[in-house]
């Protein structure tokens, strides 16, 4: 079991290889997954499905999701405010909600900032 958690440890470490959009999408993940810890494809979709749901459903709940060394997906609520039609100049409400933001951790802010890629 510590091999195992070292391994995964180790590949999240390392940066993923990103798509031709230069965004990480499912699919690389599930890859990197199947690539690093040796699950079979259906597998590592399965685990990535599985860990990306959970994060979800806590959300929806919610609950704020604090990912150590990564970072808090953090829910806000905003009240109601007052907008404007910028071609009107209409005045229009804005109809309190919650918001998602994302704050990466001290780690990920240093290694974004230093261009490091470990």
């Amino acid at each position: 079991m510590a091999v195992a958690a070292k391994r995964v440890k180790e590949q999240l470490v390392k940066p993923a290889k990103a798509s031709p959009s230069n965004s990480v999408t499912r699919a690389d993940l599930c890859e990197a997954v199947h690539n690093e810890i040796g699950l079979s494809r259906a597998e590592s979709a399965s685990l990535v499905e599985d860990v990306l749901n959970h994060i979800s459903d806590t959300l929806v709940a919610g609950d704020n999701v604090k990912i150590s060394s990564f970072g808090s997906f953090v829910l806000r609520q905003k009240g109601l405010r007052v907008g404007r039609n910028p071609k009107t100049g209409e005045e229009v409400p804005i109809e309190p909600r919650k918001v998602l933001t994302f704050r990466p951790s001290q780690l990920l802010r240093g290694r974004i900032n230093d261009g490091a890629t470990a």
